[in-house]
């Protein structure tokens, strides 16, 4: 039938008419799909395509290369519809079918596609997310598959692509990205390089806007951060294209970019706890991030609401304590050479410690301390805006759970407690409080830790003057108990048990 005239539905020539498709690439297809009309003639191979058998048959019919014919003769003005079509075609025939995927590479096929998407005048994210799916599939081939791919699109189209916010757009791309790097250790190092950083920053600024739904993008982030050791980097590219040391004209601290790339920060530490090893390198960034921050302790009204709460510098501030709480969780490492030096020791001697002591201490009490205080008759109370409010539901928490996993089983950190007289501001700690959500499980954990094995503050402890400070029936998860002279009105805690000793 090549050459002769096809006669098209009534419906259909006009729009045929329009593109002037070429019959040699037309004809076979109509012939393979038993129908005249284009647009269902496509609709029938991709419900063809979406099983192996369809692919393998279609394969065998070289129907590839016809598509990818088709893809260049449709104008992008008068054929969308057909050309999303050819690409869901595209994106099942490279589905795990080696010919086809070959077949792509071996005819151009990215250049084809990366033609698209320059040639679309308003960003299409359909085109784009059905032409991202194809090369994803591609990919998928190895190596040689991966290298074609990546060198036709990085770092300008990739670049162009990262810039369009668009969910359905987003998670594709970062799979492009993570199958093309994983394995591959040249590609890495140019995904994490200066034409790369820029673009993993552009995904980032997308998934603040629109968030993601797919893990690549978090693995993507998890490898350049954790694995690559570019957190420091890729979290100053984030400040508006600034250095992230320097706050511009209007004083503002911290990009919401930055808030948001903190978070996914967050969760991935969290969710891979036992699993990651954290460099010293990024936990002093982020030391350094939660020292810059803490500064607007203080100077913020008291906050109404959990992380993220919408202020920048809030959320950067609550991220950093909550990854810090999380690497001080893990397993201390001891003898190491000085290459491999305890992680949570090399942020402890940096003032981790003394920075969150001095913090709590200048937080306004939690309501049920507020009304244990008793002033004696000749001392005025202490105004309460002579206190700082917590900046969010919470802040009081994470910074107890930060001190609390740091004392776990590090003698130094105890003594540091009791030396700058905080003892007793921990036991503040174990209370519950509306404001932090889970305060006085936190405070005992930390109290806990602060006790074991350690006599010196076992008996600080033990000697305090309560003087109602303490809502001791908080306290009973610990094993304690008050006994009180009803004369003299001091008091000590004491274990509930005669025999029992900390830290046996």
């Amino acid at each position: 039938m090549t050459g002769a005239a096809v006669n098209f539905p009534a419906g259909d020539s006009k729009a045929m008419e329009e593109l002037s498709l070429p019959e040699d690439v037309i004809q076979p297809l109509f012939e393979i799909a038993k129908s005249f009309d284009l647009k269902e003639a496509l609709q029938i191979l991709v419900k063809i395509s979406r099983i192996d058998d369809g692919r393998a048959d279609l394969a065998s019919k070289n129907v590839l290369p016809l598509v990818l014919k088709l893809c260049q003769s449709i104008p992008y003005s008068s054929g969308c519809d057909h050309l999303a079509l050819c690409l869901k075609l595209l994106r099942n025939l490279c589905a795990g079918n080696v010919t086809n995927q070959s077949l792509f590479v071996a005819l151009n096929g990215p250049r084809i596609v990366s033609a698209f998407f320059s040639s679309v005048p308003e960003p299409d994210h359909g085109i784009i997310r059905f032409g991202l799916q194809v090369l994803a599939n591609v990919c998928l081939a190895g190596r040689e598959h991966q290298q074609a791919i990546w060198r036709c699109f990085f770092p300008d189209d990739f670049s162009a692509i990262a810039k369009v916010r668009s969910q359905g757009t987003c998670d594709p791309l970062c799979l492009v990205l993570y199958v093309c790097c994983d394995g591959n250790a040249s590609l890495l190092v140019e995904l994490c390089g200066d034409k790369g950083l820029p673009i993993v920053g552009e995904i980032v600024r997308t998934a603040s806007m629109v968030s993601f739904r797919e893990n690549w993008f978090k693995n993507i982030v998890s490898w350049i951060c954790l694995d690559e050791l570019h957190f420091r980097k890729l979290f100053s590219i984030l400040y508006s294209g600034c250095d992230s040391e320097e706050s511009d004209s209007d004083g503002k601290l911290f990009s919401t970019e930055q808030a948001f790339f903190l978070s996914i920060m967050s969760e991935i530490i969290n969710e891979r706890l036992m699993e990651i090893a954290v460099s010293i390198d990024f936990a002093s960034c982020v030391f350094g991030i939660l020292k810059k921050s803490i500064g607007i302790v203080g100077s913020v009204s008291r906050g109404k609401s959990v992380l993220p709460t919408g202020n920048a510098a809030v959320d950067v501030l609550g991220y950093s304590l909550t990854i810090l709480r999380d690497i001080c969780a893990q397993p201390r490492k001891d003898n190491l050479d000085d290459d491999l030096a305890d992680v949570v020791d090399t942020i402890l001697s940096y003032g981790l410690l003394e920075l969150l002591v001095v913090v709590l201490r200048d937080l306004e009490p939690p309501v049920i301390i507020k009304r244990a205080i008793k002033q004696s008759d000749n001392q005025e109370e202490t105004p309460s805006e002579s206190y700082s409010p917590c900046p969010y539901k919470g802040f009081r928490r994470d910074v107890v759970a930060v001190i609390g996993n740091c004392a776990f089983q590090r003698k130094s950190v105890q003594d540091e407690i009791r030396q700058k007289n905080g003892m007793l501001l921990m036991l503040q700690q174990c209370v519950t409080d509306e404001d932090n959500p889970f305060l006085r499980e936190w405070g005992i954990w930390c109290v806990r830790n602060l006790l074991e094995g350690n006599v010196e503050n076992q008996k600080t402890v033990a000697e305090l003057e309560l003087q109602g400070t303490v809502d001791v029936a908080e306290l009973s998860g610990l094993g304690l108990r008050v006994e009180v002279d009803p004369n003299t009105r001091r008091a000590k805690l004491v274990n509930m048990s005669p025999n029992a000793s900390w830290g046996s």
